[in-house]
């Protein structure tokens, strides 16, 4: 079924963007002794234009060469929500619990995308 194949295509793309943002935030808090919210900030900003391209064309088969400024702009609001999310996690874990820096990742692997999905179906690539 369509939804169904649009899941797979979410979870390869949403998957290799996760990746590389959990990725950079890892390396951020790990190798170049940043603060958590600091190295999140720096792993959302270089995964945003990442996922905008990738879930535009592959996940939600975006085929009009162009997206509109209306689907770009719901695309920002909802990498901000993501965003939001993710900080959120990130303050939570490690400023209130005092868990390890990497612990928040767990939740930006899979709530954040889960949430995400939802918005970028029903709203951004409706």
């Amino acid at each position: 079924p369509p939804l169904v194949a649009q899941i797979v295509r979410y979870g390869i793309t949403g998957g290799i963007v996760t990746a590389f943002g959990v990725g950079a935030y890892w390396a951020g808090v790990t190798n170049f002794a940043l603060a958590p919210l600091v190295a999140n900030v720096f792993a959302y900003l270089v995964s945003m234009a990442l996922g905008y391209f990738m879930h535009a064309r592959f996940s939600f088969r975006e085929t009009s060469g162009a997206a509109s400024a209306k689907q770009s702009g719901k695309f920002f609001v909802t990498s901000g929500i993501s965003f939001a999310l993710n900080s959120l996690f990130v303050w939570l874990f490690t400023d209130v619990m005092g868990w390890d820096e990497r612990t928040p990742v767990i939740a930006m692997i899979f709530i954040t995308p889960a949430i995400c999905f939802v918005i970028y179906r029903k709203w951004v690539f409706a």
